[in-house]
């Protein structure tokens, strides 16, 4: 199997290939700069293993939530690859990458995961483990102020992980233990200070399975995620 995945949906720029179980990665927070940034990044992947594009066998999106701009690179990114190779993709969510992340880095087997999403709202959904390792979500991603979010699905001790979290830590942990009969003990919250970002790497071990089978689509057919389908503008004054 010889994947290439690639995200650009927030701050960072990340890129993943793994070759008949070996794993290349390269995670860069590189604001604003992921159009000049995720080809070369691509390419050096690609060298350092010695394939071509076209000796892969399909390529893996990051498909968001994330910045509108951000998650429109990376799909039109991995569209234009894809065509030229002639490959078939498949879009991972960013949220059930960063919770993946949470298991490979942290043993986690319940996450939390919640993305800034400016304007005072959150990207966010719950996951839990499944018996082949696979971080599986038990909510409806959702984009909402951390005061008006639904309530939580998951009881106890979470693993935290995402800039939402790093932005609106009091808020999202009175949140979680809504649901947790106000118990300290039972809503016990833990923030991972490494994972504030999705991974490519974790959207390769998401699209394993996916795979195997058969589950990739054609190019053409790719579609992002954006969650927050309408967006408020504020003119400035004297535009």
């Amino acid at each position: 199997m010889k994947l290439l995945a690639l995200d650009t949906s927030t701050e960072a720029c990340s890129v993943a290939l793994t070759v008949d179980g070996k794993i290349w990665t390269l995670d860069e927070v590189c604001p604003q700069q992921h159009s000049k940034r995720i080809l070369p990044m691509v390419q050096q992947l690609l060298s350092e293993a010695g394939l071509t594009l076209q000796q892969l066998d399909g390529l893996v999106f990051g498909k968001g939530p994330g910045s509108f701009t951000g998650v429109r690179i990376g799909v039109g990114v991995c569209q234009g690859l894809a065509f030229g190779a002639d490959l078939p993709v498949y879009g991972v969510s960013t949220l059930a990458a960063m919770a993946q992340a949470a298991h490979r880095l942290h043993q986690a087997h319940q996450v939390v995961s919640a993305i800034d999403a400016r304007m005072n709202e959150v990207y966010l959904a719950s996951f839990q483990l499944d018996d082949q390792g696979v971080m599986q979500a038990l909510s409806t991603e959702v984009a909402a102020k951390p005061t008006a979010l639904p309530g939580p699905v998951l009881k106890g001790h979470i693993c935290a992980v995402g800039t939402g979290w790093q932005t609106y830590p009091q808020q999202l942990e009175d949140w979680h233990k809504t649901g947790n009969s106000g118990s300290e003990d039972l809503a016990a919250v833990h923030h991972s200070p490494v994972i504030l970002y999705p991974s490519a790497q974790d959207m390769l071990s998401l699209a394993a399975i996916p795979f195997r089978q058969g589950q990739f689509i054609a190019a053409e057919t790719a579609e992002p995620t954006y969650v927050r389908d309408e967006v408020t503008w504020q003119k400035l004054p004297g535009r």
